[in-house]
């Protein structure tokens, strides 16, 4: 199974290269231009993406917008997470921003929205994994990227934020794990045995037709042809039912010969 992202995060692309085992992760077209992400919600900013991707490309096509939730700010910066120090502000510049504005202890939570669309049968499906935490009192660890030096996840009791994990413990516990793991779960029971689809080249047989018998011979081809010295019949002779069956030359008793089907 083939899946184009349509992101040019490597962050992104690294996580769900690993998340998405048996998915072969295609990276989207050098001049393919993703629609500018101005929803209010996860959903209305990853579907765009999709669309996008997957239209241009053909193929089933996956997106994610995710972000994080501080619960004293009102949920901000919520779907404003990549933008939240302005808009071409850096993950330090953002993290800062989210330091001078939450309080350690902040209830906080991770959100991603993974949108689906299959250009080919027009299906469109959203999955969404949350990974709730709290604010540490100062950042910590090298892992990870954007806020995960600040966040201490409710999943483990060490305190440890998100970038003093391993890849695979953030994996089993982050946003994005969550629902790329729901993506996957769809993908692998769409694609199980017994749905794929007739090959197109071969012709469905009419359900109205009866099979023919494999019992019944097929006619010799070598059959002789009838010896065109045999004298024609007596036109004063009547000509016989034609219910009757001839006459086996080789016997005394008439041989029926059975129509074939």
């Amino acid at each position: 199974m083939k899946l184009v992202l349509a992101s040019r995060n490597p962050h992104k692309a690294r996580e769900f290269a690993a998340l998405l085992d048996g998915i072969d992760v295609l990276a989207l077209p050098g001049d393919l231009e993703l629609p500018p992400e101005t929803g209010e919600t996860f959903a209305a900013n990853a579907l765009p993406k999709a669309r996008t991707a997957a239209r241009a490309t053909g193929r089933a096509a996956f997106a994610d917008d995710s972000g994080i939730e501080a619960a004293v700010l009102g949920g901000a910066p919520g779907v404003r997470s990549a933008r939240f120090a302005g808009e071409h502000a850096s993950d330090a510049d953002n993290l800062a921003k989210l330091i001078a504005e939450a309080p350690p202890g902040t209830p906080l939570a991770y959100v991603c929205v993974i949108a689906l669309v299959d250009p080919q049968s027009g299906d469109e499906r959203t999955f969404e994994g949350r990974c709730t935490g709290t604010m540490a009192d100062a950042p910590r660890g090298s892992g990870g990227f954007g806020y995960d030096p600040i966040f201490i996840p409710d999943d483990r009791d060490d305190g440890r934020t998100m970038a003093e994990l391993t890849q695979a413990e953030k994996d089993a516990i982050s946003h994005r794990g969550r629902a790329a793991r729901a993506l996957l779960a769809h993908v692998r029971a769409a694609a199980a045995p017994g749905t794929a689809a007739p090959d197109p080249g071969t012709a469905a047989p009419d359900p109205g037709t009866a099979a023919p018998d494999p019992g019944t011979a097929a006619p010799d081809p070598g059959t002789a042809a009838p010896d065109p010295g045999t004298a024609a019949p007596d036109p004063d002779t009547p000509a016989p039912d034609p219910g009757t069956a001839a006459p086996d030359p080789g016997g005394d008793a008439p041989t029926v010969r059975r129509g074939l089907a």
